[in-house]
């Protein structure tokens, strides 16, 4: 079957339409991470959120991805993809709409897993879409490019949307914007898109499914009720168990499924083994970068949401339009040289940023970040494409809800696991703090108390205002050290992530040609350029 005939199956109208479908998908997926993250500072004030809470104000959408995801292929494989598309567009725009009647942070959480269940849907059907239709892998490649940056321009779009909503209006409005993009879409989608099923689809696998996201749920609450409280309370001690039992018995469900949601084998695969670690460890540092970011620029910098979504939409930029040139460069250049040299740029980029502080201008602060821009926008492409090429085409759309979910496991432990170091950190070097800024004993006893019951916002209460001055230069020196710690624990896992890659990636020398073999032309998963394979001659 030629590829005219595949994009047919895909969607009954031309590639255009089933790739322009697929990228505002993923756009309306995406929209609600940055448009919520840049927010933090806002929804922390107008709800008397504490931190623990705000972490759940991310993960409450970012957990159903990651436990849903590959779930959500196998149903479009099964049920047929234009329904689960349409299924997670009609998700997300009831996720907003019940995010904008808000008025407690318990039901913005609410919306968020809506939206975030919705998302789980888009993310691997986009993914197949674009698969069935583009079947040639390196031609692929250059889609797979478009699709990443339609996901980084609705990261640049939320924060300034964002930021205009809440600088003219109120909060709860930054949640409008997916409702009419979604149904629009749907509406599109209802015209232009035909069912598609796969050929040979695979049963859903119930079991692995609860186990997944019994264990990813509980690990992401233990992490950061630890954060908040202790980790040695007993339903932190709990729900780390729970977690670590859960994940066993996923690896067990999984391996004696007739129709697992994950087949394990695909990790034989060194090329889809470190897509699926570096999407995680990447992801755990940079969605937690952002997290703590997002707050420095609230909390010490004290900038209303405009002026922080200018900063923080630059990272963006930079990789939406790196998006598009590395479309065309991953056919030439290996998926190992891009992935490592883009962490490590990215790396380096978070390094620099540890030298920040309170009075840093915009124009310092604004090279760091397009720099981490800059190396993301060189990493991020290569590794969905790797993680697809490295498998057979019958597997694509299993391996790229894979990766997808590890992607958003570290999306979810990012803000738990930073969240949880931030507060710790400024917690403990607080009470110097209060001390060298003059607060009495008594009064920085009460505010450290008052920190760690209810998050470091809590230290502006109004019981404090006769000392207002002097806690506020104490906590944004308490925070600093925090975020220092952040930064440099998001770098570290950056390296890690490319030392991965390095080790991953390597090439395996070519086997020797035997007498009486031909020559066939293959995609390599590791170089992303044409190499070549043997074939027994008459086959």
């Amino acid at each position: 079957m030629n590829a005219s005939h595949e994009a047919a199956a895909a969607g009954g109208r031309s590639r255009a339409a089933v790739v322009s479908l697929a990228c505002a998908g993923v756009f309306v997926a995406y929209l609600p991470v940055t448009t919520v993250s840049v927010s933090l500072p806002v929804l922390q004030g107008e709800l008397g959120a504490s931190t623990a809470q705000l972490s759940w104000v991310q993960d409450a959408f970012v957990l159903p991805m990651a436990a849903l995801i590959l779930t959500a292929g196998v149903v479009g494989d099964v049920l047929g993809r234009k329904k689960v598309f349409q299924a997670g567009m009609a998700l997300c725009a009831v996720g907003a709409l019940v995010a904008l009647c808000a008025n407690s942070v318990q039901v913005v959480w609410a919306g968020q897993v809506l939206a975030g269940a919705g998302a789980a849907a888009l993310l691997p059907v986009t993914l197949a879409l674009i698969s069935q239709a583009v079947p040639n892998p390196r031609e692929r490649g250059k889609y797979i490019g478009y699709w990443t940056t339609c996901m980084m321009a609705a990261m640049v779009v939320g924060p300034l949307m964002a930021g205009t909503v809440v600088a003219h209006t109120g909060w709860r409005w930054i949640f409008l914007l997916p409702i009419p993009v979604a149904l629009l879409t749907m509406g599109v989608a209802a015209r232009l898109l035909t069912e598609s099923k796969a050929a040979h689809a695979r049963g859903l696998d119930w079991p692995g499914q609860v186990a997944a996201a019994v264990a990813i749920t509980a690990l992401v609450y233990g992490v950061i009720e630890g954060g908040a409280t202790s980790f040695t309370a007993p339903r932190t001690l709990v729900a780390l168990v729970v977690a670590v039992l859960s994940g066993a018995a996923f690896v067990l469900v999984e391996r004696r499924s007739t129709t697992p949601m994950l087949d394990l084998s695909l990790f034989r695969s060194r090329p889809f083994t470190a897509a699926a670690l570096v999407a995680l460890v990447s992801f755990l540092g940079l969605i937690g970068f952002f997290f703590v970011l997002s707050l420095y620029l609230g909390m010490v910098q004290r900038l209303d949401t405009w002026d922080a979504s200018l900063r923080l939409i630059l990272v963006n930029v930079m990789s939406m339009v790196l998006g598009v040139v590395m479309g065309r460069v991953m056919g030439h250049v290996s998926s190992r040289v891009l992935i490592t040299s883009g962490l490590l740029i990215a790396a380096a980029a978070l390094t620099s940023m540890t030298t920040l502080d309170a009075g840093t201008p915009f124009w310092s602060l604004a090279w760091r970040l397009m720099l981490l821009g800059l190396g993301l926008g060189i990493a991020f492409p290569c590794i969905t494409s790797t993680a697809v090429a490295a498998v057979e085409p019958r597997k694509a759309g299993m391996a790229a809800a894979g990766n997808n979910a590890f992607r958003q496991v570290g999306g979810a432990l990012g803000p738990a696991v930073l969240g949880a170091l931030l507060t710790t950190t400024a917690t403990d070097a607080l009470p110097g703090h209060l001390a060298g800024a003059g607060v009495s004993d008594g009064v920085a006893g009460r505010v450290v108390d008052a920190v760690r019951d209810g998050g470091l916002g809590a230290a502006n209460g109004p019981e404090f205002a006769q000392v207002s001055g002097q806690v506020d230069a104490a906590l944004s020196e308490a925070f600093l050290e925090g975020l220092r710690f952040c930064l440099t624990v998001s770098s570290v896992l950056l390296v890690v992530a490319a030392a991965a890659a390095v080790v991953l990636l390597r090439r395996r020398p070519e086997p020797s040609t035997p007498a009486g073999s031909t020559i066939v032309s293959r995609q390599s998963a590791t170089t992303g350029r044409a190499t070549t394979a043997e074939r027994p001659a008459g086959q």
